[in-house]
């Protein structure tokens, strides 16, 4: 029988317990709040206090920061990195290889190509909106 947590220490000698995701793949800090349509790929981790709304997908590798908020719809590529105190807006999507600093904000229907940086604290407007529309 395989384990359905694991444990991981941090750099500050903290112990986090996350838990499988209901689709038996990605994990989830016991805090965070997953909506059970998610799809968390292998190896992807969601932190404590995060939320993760419905239909949502998030690709191998990849991690959602400590009270970030990923609204309905959104689709997150593999080894992405979403900082802490994030929002990503409803059906945004975020390329591979991406980072997403802390207390960044992305709009609605935002897309942010692979290997992009979104520094801490931006907004990207939504779609249709400003830079979003380039993107």
């Amino acid at each position: 029988m395989s384990k359905t947590f694991v444990e991981i220490e941090d750099d500050r000698g903290g112990v986090s317990k996350y838990r499988r995701h209901v689709n038996g793949r990605g994990f989830t800090e016991a805090s965070a709040s997953v909506d059970s349509s998610a799809f968390i790929a292998d190896s992807s981790y969601v932190e404590a206090e995060a939320t993760v709304g419905r239909a949502v997908t998030i690709g191998a590798g990849s991690w959602v920061g400590r009270g970030a908020a990923v609204q309905p719809g959104v689709t997150i590529g593999a080894n992405v990195m979403i900082g802490e105190g994030t929002v990503i807006g409803a059906g945004a999507q975020i390329g591979s290889h991406s980072r997403i600093g802390d207390n960044a904000r992305v709009g609605s229907g935002a897309r942010i190509p692979a290997d992009t940086t979104v520094g801490h604290g931006a907004v990207v407007p939504a779609r249709g909106r400003g830079l979003a529309r380039a993107a």
